[in-house]
């Protein structure tokens, strides 16, 4: 894990945006495309302006959430639709974009079909993560049920997940895929989640679902 601490959220936009371009430039040199998995919420929505209008072969690249909350893609609470308000700007645009939800359908009808768009992009070649303050990333959550398989080693790479803490069933990419992205980047703000991120490096996975997916990442903070 490389710790970088950046005087404000600013600052930290820019300079995680910068390296996001970095990462996909430097894969493309060597690869047909490149695959690009990013948190929802509302950590990324900075590094997404300043992301969108990097010099880069965004028609190579493919976007994909993390995960997504099982709601219409017009829903504030979609995270496809605040990548496409976000990200897919300007040069970014030129981006394709898997969207997870299918609407009319279950979560559960949808992951084989999913499925077979995601495995042929992996690993992924780039991936931005966030954290919450309960030490969960993507939609692993701390004690939800079906948290032992979202983090097994031979789990698929996707699975629908529906905390107890949250209004609706989620989708997620596992933990062996996020984890075996080749360039890796967490970021959060604030002291609360620094705390939570300390204690979460000493917990087990399950406790701590970030704790899955910390081999070799680029961790961004700013207060």
């Amino acid at each position: 894990m490389k710790f970088n601490e950046y005087p404000d959220q600013d600052m930290l936009a820019i300079e995680v945006a910068n390296e996001i371009a970095g990462d996909l430039k430097t894969h493309l040199l060597t690869h047909e495309g490149a695959s690009f998995a990013v948190a929802g919420g509302t950590t990324p929505g900075m590094i997404f302006d300043d992301l969108c209008a990097a010099d880069i072969e965004w028609d190579r690249v493919q976007v994909m959430a993390t995960d997504e909350r099982w709601v219409p893609a017009d829903s504030p609470r979609s995270n496809a639709s605040m990548i496409r308000a976000r990200l897919l700007q300007n040069r970014a645009a030129a981006a394709d974009f898997l969207p997870f939800h299918v609407p009319d359908r279950q979560p559960e009808e949808v992951l084989a079909e999913l499925e077979s768009q995601i495995v042929p992009q992996l690993p992924l070649s780039v991936l931005l993560l966030g954290m919450g303050e309960d030490m969960h990333t993507a939609s692993l959550f701390p004690g939800a049920g079906g948290i032992e398989d979202a983090l097994a080693p031979d789990a698929p790479a996707l699975i629908v997940m529906r905390p107890d803490s949250q209004p609706e069933a989620r989708i997620s990419l596992t933990a062996r895929v996020l984890d075996s992205a080749i360039a890796k980047h967490l970021v959060i703000f604030g002291d609360a989640k620094r705390r939570a991120l300390e204690q979460a490096l000493a917990l087990p996975p399950e406790t701590a679902p970030i704790q899955a997916v910390m081999s070799e990442v680029s961790v961004h903070w700013a207060p």
